[in-house]
């Protein structure tokens, strides 16, 4: 049965940031991922971890100025000092929260600047990220994003991202693989992820095309968590969507789940 994290970036927006790791764990999460911690003090957020009973899984590295517009900056010629310092806190939190996966994000392709240019940038600065992460015991992961929700994101597709992982060539150097940014990139869900599944890192779900939850769309959800027990799928499963009206009133698909498994579970009816 897949393990869900709840994103306290885009779920439990009812309640303020720190009081959503209690209300995620009311709900029955044992996870929770989310953007960025930056604004709090790791120490703060660790008590709000073990108050709940919690697992931190996930957090994104820092971004650049994302109030500005920014969407990563490991692709970007010229700011490589800045990314390095900016990994180094991520770890710095990550010793503190426990997760043991970061997101790189990449940025947005840079007007006049040659793509090649950044791609090179790319790979210096995701080998650095590895190696100064391997010491600590963290994955470091790679998204391709939909270009219609961030347009001009540098990573999009998944045959791309897993190709960058090989050029780099760091065992700790994985893919986080959102299945709604890549139906309406690519589709063809079931096979990406039997083919991909060794180099995929931590998975995300949420409703196509509205990001709303896993229960109404183009994809069949409970046939794709089928298949991540059948292909021995242990990561967690991070639950990146925006709730239609209350994020607690909206987990009928996550009960509904939960007790398909225990009647599976019973003597005779497995």
């Amino acid at each position: 049965m897949p393990k869900f994290a709840a994103n306290l970036s885009l779920m439990y927006n009812e309640h303020a940031f720190l009081e959503r790791f209690s209300a995620a764990a009311a709900d029955g999460f044992a996870g929770v991922e989310f953007l960025f911690p930056y604004d709090f003090a790791a120490l703060e957020i660790r008590a709000r971890l073990d108050g709940a009973s919690l697992t931190q899984v996930l957090f994104n590295a820092p971004p650049g100025d994302w109030g500005a517009g920014e969407r990563g900056i490991a692709a970007l010629p010229e700011r490589e000092e800045e990314f390095r310092r900016g990994f180094d806190q991520a770890l710095e939190y990550a010793a503190v929260l426990g997760n043991r996966h970061l997101h790189v994000m990449a940025g947005l392709l840079q007007s006049g600047q040659d793509r090649a240019r950044q791609h090179e940038v790319y790979l210096a600065n995701l080998a650095h990220a590895a190696r100064e992460a391997a010491s600590a015991g963290i994955t470091v992961l790679i998204e391709p994003i939909n270009p219609r929700d961030m347009p001009g994101y540098f990573l999009n597709r998944q045959a791309e991202a897993h190709a960058i992982c090989r050029e780099v060539g760091a065992a700790n150097l994985m893919v986080q693989c959102d299945l709604y940014h890549c139906q309406i990139v690519e589709g063809d869900l079931a096979t990406t992820l039997r083919r991909d599944l060794a180099g995929i890192g931590h998975i995300q779900i949420a409703g196509v095309p509205q990001r709303h939850e896993p229960d109404l769309g183009e994809i069949n959800y409970p046939y794709l968590f089928d298949l991540m027990d059948a292909l021995g799928y242990a990561g967690w499963v991070g639950c990146e969507y925006r709730p239609r009206a209350g994020t607690s009133e909206g987990l009928a698909w996550l009960q509904a789940w939960r007790e398909r498994q225990t009647i599976n579970l019973q003597p005779g009816l497995a």
